[in-house]
């Protein structure tokens, strides 16, 4: 009886699905790390998972630390792991993109990386 017990009780626990409860950066236009020749109309970042429009935001900052986003970000309304933020017309320069986002399972991710715009 105890080893029937130990045999399900083994049994399910390595049934049991990964959980992936985390929104991780996936990738960026502009890339990061990137120099981009013209000025971006926008920055779009994807993530590995859907996130909430309610909870997530992008800013983006140039190098004394000034916002360049000429309004809030939003979640694509087609592709939920897609956040999107408009910028203003960008001078040649380095320029930061600070993000934090909740997945729809409720979990906080947070991050930044550069780019620069070339001359």
């Amino acid at each position: 009886m105890r080893l029937a017990a130990a045999i399900g009780a083994l049994l399910a626990l390595t049934s049991v699905p990964p959980v992936h409860g985390h929104a991780f950066l996936d990738h960026a236009e502009p890339r990061v790390g990137s120099t981009v020749q013209a000025p971006p109309a926008e920055v779009k970042i994807w993530f590995t998972q859907e996130i909430e429009q309610a909870f997530s935001s992008v800013n983006v900052r140039d190098a004394k630390g000034e916002r360049v986003n000429t309004a809030d970000s939003r979640v694509d309304a087609t592709d939920h792991t897609l956040l999107r933020v408009p910028l203003e017309a960008l001078p040649p320069g380095n320029y930061k993109v600070e993000w934090r986002v909740v997945s729809v399972d409720t979990h906080v991710t947070e991050g930044d990386f550069v780019f620069h715009v070339g001359q």
